[in-house]
């Protein structure tokens, strides 16, 4: 089918996309670019391909909209304007719990979790828990950070005082980053089970969740006391990496 009006309803309801609320409301994300379409075809639900008048793909197996420059332009949230697009339903959350997971309290930068997720993919961790605060999982720029990660490893919105009781429960050890009362990151043995927690870029992680630390970790540098979110969850996740 093919699509030239930007006030056909199609384009309407992709355009909504765009905000939050929406996305919620009919539980449905946009992405942009190949890669990332790959990607999503491995683990996601894919409603159906947008793509560029005269752009040719490899997706002919799923309902294709051929979409005039203006429409493309208009459902693009990049600064290059993207040349293909897909819809795709919300993720659901895992049925099992896992032994290495992430959890990231009121992280609000969607690059910096993007990243973090794209890390936590890469070193063998089971899953990525966001809190009630942080940054929306949907949101562009996070999706576009995890170079298709998001479609790899699960990541889901959660209280994390309720994972750090199912953490203890499942006798999985819980490791927060903090400037006190706290190892440095070299002195831990490294385990095959744990639970990471990261706080917000300006705060760190909240006291009522340090309370549930088994045990307080610091990254040792030779100048300035903090690093980004996203290069500290890093470090961490290499260390505790699975083998």
């Amino acid at each position: 089918m093919e699509i030239t009006s930007k006030t056909n309803q199609k384009v309407k309801q992709w355009v909504r996309y765009h905000q939050k609320k929406y996305r919620d409301e009919d539980q449905k994300f946009l992405i942009e670019g190949e890669h990332l379409i790959e990607e999503a075809i491995k683990h996601a639900a894919i409603e159906c391909i947008m793509v560029r008048k005269g752009v040719k793909h490899a997706f002919s197996s799923y309902p294709c909209y051929v979409c005039s420059d203006d429409v493309m332009d208009k459902l693009s949230m990049s600064v290059s304007k993207a040349d293909i697009m897909a819809c795709v339903s919300y993720l659901k959350a895992p049925m099992k719990w896992g032994n290495r997971l992430v959890l990231l309290d009121q992280v609000q930068d969607p690059g910096n979790v993007g990243t973090i997720i794209r890390t936590a993919c890469s070193f063998g961790f089971d899953g990525v828990i966001l809190s009630d605060q942080a940054v929306d999982l949907y949101n562009e720029k996070l999706i576009r950070s995890t170079q298709g990660a998001l479609f790899h490893i699960p990541v889901w919105r959660q209280s994390l005082l309720e994972a750090l009781e199912i953490c203890h429960n499942h006798q999985i050890p819980v490791y927060a980053t903090s400037l006190h009362k706290a190892v440095t990151l070299s002195d831990m043995k490294r385990v095959s089970s744990c639970a990471l927690i990261f706080g917000n870029e300006g705060s760190g992680v909240s006291p009522e969740l340090l309370a549930k630390s088994d045990q307080n970790i610091i990254i040792e540098m030779t100048a300035f006391e903090s690093l980004n979110v996203a290069v500290a969850a890093g470090i961490c996740m290499y260390h505790f990496r699975k083998d």
